[in-house]
């Protein structure tokens, strides 16, 4: 067959729980409904860091985070595994968000539209994307936590807001018209790869009006009560974040230690109405990639970088390791390719995804690469993911209570150590699917402790040799 194009559209923040057709029936996702029936869903991704930027360099990278070094928001990063699609004849698109550092590097793409987090502060990184530019063109002034918190109920919104802008300047609408735009516009190459980065449902919560009223109408949504038992029993790090959250707004989320059943529910009801306002740009999408040709042979990838705790365990956003944060959607769609219909039960990690694409391209690993490709699975081969999926994250700016966490899971259990600390996290998923009742201090658990200590420990040592076997034969 022909070289496919292929177009990976990732979002940030999105949880696993978010799609109707994957189980989530509250939720109102049309159009990603109708890919996960047509196409092959991974019911069981996880992330290999908890935050942007860590998560994003190890999907690009192939590597682990402790491998390669960006184990924190904040590090620069750049490389890719991009440049061997163009060496393999693909021409590289990237719209919206990828969170490299510099946040133009060229990152392996031939061509860059770069539109960042939705309330970015400059942090020293002075820099104007292609949002800010047209804010600036309308001479209007673009919605950060810098206007929000004028507002009196500010303290008490938790990150939710309703976006009073035009509706074209929204991040998540704009990424995907300029997509749009770029698809309708240029000439089509022979093998297109195109990086869409959506910027929602990553926080501030900030929808349009008519996009909240099917979740206020709705009396199902899942609505976290953390009980006082169950916040005192977080190890330290995580109460520290709590803390930490209320004095610091990161991406004009100002959290409370105890918000109202209705002050969650408005929160709940803002994300979820970001991800359908996704959705309609992915059916918009869609019919943008038929009229335009590229449908005929294009492979359509969808998954997010990470989830969001949405006050589940009375935390905010994400830098922990429960199922909501660290296991993300994934799916792939390419009716004339793989078998629909489709869902995968096994584990890979998101990482995965690099080799699987390049296999997909016919084209060259980078060297070193750690990362596994999904391409057997995907054709229904014989396939049996992975024993063990691993998650670490370095303490950054909103991480201030660890030097570094790492999660350990298999299909029942997951250990969650801290470095330095005495105390951790250990979940009976199969017995505590909701992550409530930590048994770390458990004696009757300490065997089980002590299996996952051992797989994190030969996990690194065998990750340490390969990748200096790896890098040795890359010279």
């Amino acid at each position: 067959m022909t070289k496919p194009h292929i177009v990976l559209v990732m979002t940030d923040q999105q949880r696993f729980d978010t799609i109707a057709a994957t189980g989530h029936p509250y939720m109102n996702t049309p159009n990603l409904d109708r890919l996960v029936r047509e196409g092959v869903y991974f019911d069981h991704c996880f992330i290999n860091a908890p935050s942007c930027v860590p998560s994003r360099a190890a999907l690009f990278s192939g590597l682990y985070p402790h491998a390669s070094g960006v184990l924190r928001n904040g590090q620069a990063w750049q490389k890719t595994w991009v440049n061997k699609l163009a060496e393999a004849g693909y021409h590289c698109v990237n719209v919206g968000k990828m969170h490299t550092i510099p946040y133009d590097a060229k990152a392996g793409f031939h061509e860059r539209f770069v539109v960042e987090n939705k309330d970015r502060f400059f942090e020293g990184r002075w820099f104007a994307d292609e949002l800010d530019k047209a804010f600036a063109a309308h001479k209007l002034t673009k919605p950060s936590r810098a206007g929000y918190r004028s507002l009196p109920d500010y303290g008490d919104r938790l990150g939710a807001f309703t976006w009073e802008m035009p509706k074209s300047l929204h991040p998540d609408i704009f990424v995907a018209e300029t997509a749009m735009w770029w698809l309708r516009s240029r000439p089509r190459p022979e093998a297109l790869f195109m990086q869409i980065g959506l910027p929602g449902p990553h926080p501030p919560y900030d929808p349009l009006p008519e996009y909240l009223e099917h979740y206020l109408a709705r009396t199902d949504l899942p609505v976290p009560q953390p009980t006082q038992d169950e916040v005192d029993g977080l190890p330290a790090y995580l109460k520290e974040k709590r803390r930490h959250d209320t004095e610091v707004d990161h991406d004009a989320v100002s959290w409370k230690l105890a918000p109202t059943h209705e002050e969650m529910r408005r929160l709940r009801t803002h994300y979820y109405a970001n991800v359908t306002m996704i959705d309609e740009q992915i059916g918009r999408l869609l019919e943008t990639l038929e009229d335009t040709g590229y449908r005929e042979d294009c492979i359509l990838i969808f998954m997010s970088d990470h989830g969001d705790n949405l006050g589940e365990h009375g935390l905010s956003q994400k830098w922990s390791m429960y199922e909501p944060v660290t296991r993300v959607p994934l799916l792939f769609w390419a009716p004339k390719r793989f078998a629909g219909g489709r869902r995968i039960r096994e584990k890979c990690q998101l990482f995965d995804l690099g080799p699987t694409i390049l296999d997909l391209a016919a084209a060259q690993h980078p060297k070193p690469f750690q990362a596994r490709s999904l391409l057997a699975a995907l054709k229904g081969e014989n396939w049996t993911g992975r024993d063990f999926v691993y998650s670490e994250q370095a303490g950054d700016v909103a991480m201030t209570g660890a030097r570094l966490i790492t999660m350990v899971r298999d299909d029942r259990w997951k250990g969650v150590f801290i470095h330095g600390a005495k105390d951790g996290q250990l979940f009976d998923l199969a017995n505590d699917p909701a992550e409530q009742n930590n048994l770390w201090g458990a004696a009757e658990h300490q065997v089980v402790v002590s299996r996952l200590k051992e797989a994190f420990i030969d996990w690194r040592q065998d990750s340490l040799l390969e990748t200096m076997d790896l890098y040795a034969s890359s010279r």
